[in-house]
């Protein structure tokens, strides 16, 4: 009698151990920055009390769904140096390394449940792809893979991230075209897809969609910028070394105040720099070097009180630099190297800021460009479009009067 009620008591601990760990959940601790990762949890267990879901209820399903969508993605997963996978056994997901779960209301509004919220695996130097199960996820909020060695495209099913608000994907060997389907998560925030090998054109709706920041930086996108480019609300733009070409949009004038940095350097970009520039108020950041613009700085430039890097060295900008671009009271860094400028005030001249102006056509200057150079100015019949005002007025630039950016012969 006493053997049997010995094994009764043994049998009921053993199921309460396995249903801790099939529902039990906490807090993960995954790999970040260039170190390793933790892979500790809290919490666990089953609740009791007036609030315990019902058999069934959406903690089990969630978890056992997160299990085999994270087993599928570790099948895919064919290089793992780090031994980062070697945590990614058993039920309770919430120990893996790189997986974080929080706490999240039950499927009645009354009670707490696990669910996984991030996945953090930064500098794990994986190799794989992705798979669509991920998509089970679907309160994932973070998803970050970045420096990996992840290859070919974005499943189409990512577009069932409901919760996902910042998805990057940096620093990897993805490729293809730009993948449509992270313009359909709808709560989307923080889009990082730079340092890999997507390629074509960029489509228009990621400029009308509600990001704060977009990276699409050195990939290999060769179409023209998008005309509805300004109609991004991002405080931080970064399209550099691609291989975009064109006119800069009109439309980059009418981008929101929260711009802080857009940065085009290192494209194929022709024309003029857009007058619209000067609407930028907060602006910060400008980099449109290593391009091919043409003609002279629009006036506007000096309206970007804010501005403490601005670069706009290796084009065929020519003409004398604004006064007034040199008494930009923020200005920490003026870059024109490597362009037609002819002359600059004094006030230019007595910049206590890095101002680097060599290989220009400045008479009397050293390190500028041979003479036969600066007899064949590129672009010097070009008529870009101008606010034909003075003084100008920042905040009061007429940019409704204008219908075009592209720039026409002069007569």
């Amino acid at each position: 009698m006493d053997k049997i009620l010995i094994l009764a008591i043994f049998c009921f601990r053993l199921i309460v151990t396995e249903a801790a760990v099939s529902v039990g959940g906490g807090i993960g601790v995954g790999v970040g920055g260039s170190g390793g990762g933790g892979g500790v949890w809290v919490g666990g267990g089953i609740s009791t009390g007036p609030n315990t879901p019902p058999a069934g209820a959406p903690q089990v399903s969630k978890l056992n769904a997160a299990y085999i969508a994270l087993q599928a993605w570790k099948s895919a997963i064919t290089d793992d140096p780090n031994g980062i996978l070697k945590t990614w056994v058993g039920l309770n997901v919430c120990a893996y390394k790189g997986v974080f779960c929080a706490d999240s209301q039950d499927y009645m509004g009354r009670s707490t449940v696990q669910v996984v919220a991030a996945i953090d695996l930064n500098h794990a130097d994986l190799q794989g792809v992705l798979v669509k199960q991920l998509s089970a996820l679907t309160d994932l909020s973070l998803f970050h893979l970045n420096s990996n060695r992840f290859s070919g495209t974005v499943p189409e099913s990512f577009k069932e991230f409901t919760s996902l608000t910042e998805l990057d994907l940096s620093n990897n060997r993805f490729s293809g075209p730009f993948p449509i389907t992270v313009l359909y998560i709808p709560n989307l925030k923080y889009l990082d897809l730079r340092f890999n090998s997507f390629s074509g054109p960029v489509p228009d709706d990621l400029f009308n969609k509600q990001l704060d920041a977009i990276f699409l930086n050195n990939n290999q996108f060769d179409s023209e910028l998008p005309q509805n480019l300004g109609n991004s609300p991002a405080s931080v733009i970064n399209l550099a070394n691609n291989k975009f070409c064109g006119n800069i949009p009109f439309s980059l004038g009418y981008v929101g105040s929260q711009v802080k940095e857009i940065l085009f350097l290192n494209n194929q970009l022709t024309g003029c720099i857009p007058e619209g520039v000067g609407l930028w108020s907060d602006l910060q950041v400008l980099d449109v070097s290593s391009n091919s613009l043409m003609g002279h700085l629009p006036d506007s430039i000096s309206c970007l009180s804010q501005i403490e890097v601005l670069n706009l060295a290796n084009n065929k900008l020519s003409g004398e630099l604004p006064d007034l671009v040199c008494e930009l009271r923020s200005l920490l860094n003026l870059t024109v190297s490597s362009n037609f400028f002819s002359g600059f005030s004094q006030d230019c001249a007595n910049l206590n800021i890095g101002f680097d102006f060599s290989y220009n056509c400045i008479p009397g200057k050293e390190m500028q460009r041979p003479q036969p150079d600066c007899s064949m100015i590129p672009g010097v019949g070009l008529s870009c479009l101008r606010i034909p005002a003075k003084p100008l007025i920042c905040g009061e630039l007429g940019i409704g009067a204008y219908q075009s950016t592209t720039p026409t012969p002069s007569p």
